[in-house]
């Protein structure tokens, strides 16, 4: 059984293609929910008009799914509340794109 480290973990491999940085990095996963029978994950996007989101979050289910157990559920919600913002990146985010004060 996967906890909420191992979730995010496994996300770390989804990137978000305009940005070139994984999505738990850029602070686009808001809330990792795991339970015995399911897997819920809050999500966002840079901006409700990202065109890639249907991949992203397809690309997100597919991990997550081959990670949990099978039978097990993944709910995938995509979320615009609260928008996302750069303040949401990790440290290494901010240093990577040169956002460091």
């Amino acid at each position: 059984m996967p906890d909420e480290q191992a979730v995010r973990d496994a996300l770390r491999v989804v990137d978000d293609p305009e940005v070139g940085m994984n999505i738990v990095d850029l602070g686009l996963v808001y809330v990792v929910d795991v339970t015995e029978a399911a897997v819920r994950v809050a999500l966002t996007m840079t901006t409700a008009a990202c065109p890639m989101t249907d991949m992203i979050v397809a690309q997100a289910r597919g991990v997550l799914e081959a990670l949990v157990p099978v039978g097990m559920v993944v709910d995938i919600a995509l979320v615009w509340d609260p928008p996302w913002s750069p303040q949401m990146m990790s440290p290494a985010a901010k240093e990577h794109f040169g956002w460091t004060t």
